[in-house]
């Protein structure tokens, strides 16, 4: 089975905005990227030659440099194209999935296509046909915003009518030319009420390539429906079957929204989730968010597909918007899938990593740019895509090594968490196929050093959520400035990680107390250093933003000269320096004043307390800061520690401001009373450790976190009870 990859290449239409993921991600003017692409192992990458792109204008104001040079390009890497010329597209402006001229205009530019690169042999003219028709118009998100039966059999016909009309146009030029034909492969499961529903779309599914097939004729499941409430003429309907195209491999996607459950009963599910159809009201609930057992998954769906059509099947979008450890999980278990239905006899050719440089606002369905960002097998936030683990993960697959990575040894959230549920959990089980949730034998866990502090009991809970075998230990079972106290717990646990989150954080009393401070913060640190590099296991240990003088007024990056101003942020510049140099792999995060809702003696939770009280609480409007969310510090800190990153990094929620302007913004979320809050100058504290006047925290390599403004509204919503107005 081989291992391919895609890009996502989305050009969807908005009203008259055009939305593209190429733009947003940077790869529209990466080349280079390719190389990177190419040495994941993948033999083919789904790659786009779009038309909206190539020829908005007309065939005759084409402009083909772009796929001129990243055509040539893979050829030369050795990486088989296969090339898209609409993905979730309407075409250029001239013309729309509903113009009965769709086909025949798509068709002259696959023609186009063709005759440029006669050596081209893979081929997805339109990606997604029936998904594509369904949010275009039926649904209404898309372009051209229709929300009617009838024009959801135009837009579908008119897709499927472009690609077998486009592949004869290509196989005019190269008679070997190939049609992988992509869409979103479900299931509907429903309670005995909603089954007449759920049947429809089971069949339903089916469409796109059943209509290229050539199955869709007389005695077709939904052949009544489609000429009745859909208004089809017989034909236009048996065309396809008198100009079958057959997909030379169809090409499946699979998603975690792609299994769907029904219910009458609306009202046990949350809001979004409740619809109707031809009168009747019910809910529509991804299987994950309200089975208790888990459907057969992906495996079944192969089964499925391989025994109604019995042609060669492939993996053609697999993803899931999640923390780094559910990525790998997903992606690990979807491989596992294919095998065990390639085990079971079916053409399972190759398993596609989609979105290899990330997509955007998919969780709005691409309607709006929000800035949502999800990673793939690469980074894009920072000037240059950084590698991520999904990378390393590729790289075993492309060779056949079974999949090692510690988080592995745990199932995903979608078997694993009882909070995936959004609704009591319905008990019935509708598949004996069994997922299979673990991956790994390797259980190896993650110790965390400081298990009565914040930060240490923040990783713990955490690393519960997100499935991490953990071990929370406190100073009594690892004292991190004792070597001996260190080599028995890796003796006893065997980590493959360790998190410091252990160290002297009384910034004040350090300034009387620094012998202790320095054990703890720089002397500890190096000790584990040491003895993690000694062993090859990772190592995440933490500094402060008091590391700098403030004398500068844009925020600081990690290259910046420390001058520390008091004896803490002296124990933390000397520990980044001593553990780079003991253990060059280890990762080195300077963050900010935290704030989270677990804490009740963090900033924000003190204010809001006060103001609750009506105490006076004293901000300093001459100090910048860079407030960090503890929720994001910590998940930051474990993907890049999945990542295997290493080096300085700086993570805090984007945005800088002064104490008083996060006081007034804080208590104006909470809708707290202020008039027992004032701002004041940082000399009336009377603060015993000089601080610097500014802080701010800023990094070029890749700003993972939220910006400040999400993080307090999140706040505010995980703590609301403790900040109900006076």
């Amino acid at each position: 089975m081989e291992l391919w990859g895609g890009i996502e290449c989305t050009v969807n239409r908005v009203g008259d905005q055009y939305f593209s993921q190429l733009e947003r991600s940077g790869h529209a003017s990466r080349p280079e990227d390719l190389e990177a692409v190419a040495a994941l192992g993948v033999r083919a990458l789904r790659y786009p030659v779009l038309w909206e792109r190539t020829a908005p204008d007309g065939l005759e104001h084409a402009d083909w440099r772009w796929p001129d040079e990243r055509l040539a390009r893979l050829r030369g890497l050795g990486v088989a194209p296969i090339a898209g010329l609409v993905h979730h597209g309407s075409g250029p402006r001239h013309t729309s999935l509903v113009d009965p001229q769709f086909p025949a205009k798509l068709a002259a530019y696959a023609a186009a296509v063709a005759q440029r690169y006669p050596w081209l042999e893979l081929y997805t003219p339109v990606n997604e046909p029936l998904t594509t028709a369904r949010f275009s118009a039926l649904y209404g998100v898309w372009f051209p915003h229709l929300r009617d039966e009838r024009a959801f059999k135009d837009a579908l016909l008119n897709q499927c009518r472009a690609t077998a009309l486009a592949m004869r146009e290509i196989r005019r030029v190269n008679p070997q030319a190939r049609l992988v034909q992509t869409d979103d492969l479900g299931k509907t499961y429903s309670t005995p009420a909603m089954a007449w529903h759920a049947e429809h779309l089971n069949h339903r599914r089916w469409l796109g390539w059943d209509l290229l097939c050539g199955r869709v004729t007389r005695d077709h499941p939904l052949w009544e429906w489609l000429t009745g409430r859909c208004g089809a003429h017989a034909g236009e309907l048996l065309w396809f079957a008198d100009h079958p195209c057959p997909p030379d491999i169809v090409g499946v996607n699979y998603y975690i929204t792609s299994e769907r459950y029904l219910d009458e009963n609306e009202h046990n599910y949350p809001e979004p989730y409740r619809g109707g159809y031809e009168g009747r009201r019910f809910a529509d609930i991804e299987t994950a968010r309200c089975l208790a057992h888990p459907t057969g998954g992906l495996q079944v769906l192969l089964r499925e597909a391989w025994e109604r059509y019995r042609l060669p099947l492939a993996v053609t979008e697999a993803h899931i918007d999640a923390p780094r450890d559910d990525q790998l999980r997903w992606l690990a278990g979807l491989w596992r899938a294919c095998e065990r239905a390639r085990e079971a006899g079916a053409d399972m050719r190759a398993f596609t990593v989609w979105a290899l440089f990330g997509s955007f606002d998919w969780n709005c369905l691409v309607q709006e740019q929000r800035g949502y960002y999800e990673p793939g097998a690469f980074d894009v936030r920072g000037p240059r895509p950084r590698p991520t683990a999904i990378g390393g993960l590729m790289r075993e697959l492309a060779a056949g090594e079974l999949p090692h990575h510690p988080v592995l040894s745990s199932p995903g959230w979608w078997i694993r968490s009882e909070t995936r549920h959004f609704c009591p959990p319905v008990a019935e089980r509708f598949c004996e196929d069994e997922v299979e949730a673990v991956l790994s034998t390797n259980t190896r866990p993650i110790l965390i050093a400081g298990g009565t502090g914040t930060l240490g009991n923040a990783f713990a809970r955490i690393c519960a959520e997100r499935g991490l075998s953990h071990k929370l230990l406190c100073r009594a079972e690892l004292d991190i400035a004792d070597p001996a106290s260190i080599e028995s717990a890796l003796e006893r646990y065997q980590p493959w990680a360790i998190i410091n989150a252990a160290g002297y954080v009384r910034v004040d009393q350090a300034e009387h107390d620094a012998e202790r401070c320095f054990r703890e913060n720089t002397h500890g640190p190096a000790a584990l250093a040491r003895s993690c590099a000694r062993h090859g296991v990772r190592l995440a240990t933490f500094s402060s933003d008091l590391v700098f003088d403030g004398r500068q007024r844009d925020p600081y990056v990690e290259d910046d000269r420390v001058a520390p101003l008091n004896v803490y942020g002296r124990s933390k510049a000397q520990a980044e320096q001593r553990v780079l140099e003991l253990h060059p792999g280890a990762l080195v995060v300077r963050t900010s004043a935290f704030f989270g809702p677990w804490d009740q003696f963090n900033y924000i939770t003190q204010l809001l307390r006060a103001l609750r009280e009506g105490r006076e609480f004293l901000a300093a409007h001459d100090t910048t800061v860079s407030p960090t969310y503890v929720p994001d510090l910590v998940n930051g800190c474990l993907d890049l520690l999945i990542d295997e990153e290493s080096g300085l990094w700086h993570l805090a929620n984007s945005g800088a401001v002064t104490w008083g302007q996060l006081a007034l913004r804080a208590a104006e979320l909470a809708q707290a009373d202020r008039r027992t809050l004032r701002l004041c100058r940082s000399e009336e504290l009377g603060l015993p450790a000089p601080r610097p006047a500014f802080s701010a925290l800023a990094s070029p390599r890749t700003p993972l976190l939220p910006p400040l403004e999400d993080a307090l509204r999140r706040y505010m919503l995980h703590t609301q009870p403790v900040h109900l107005r006076r």
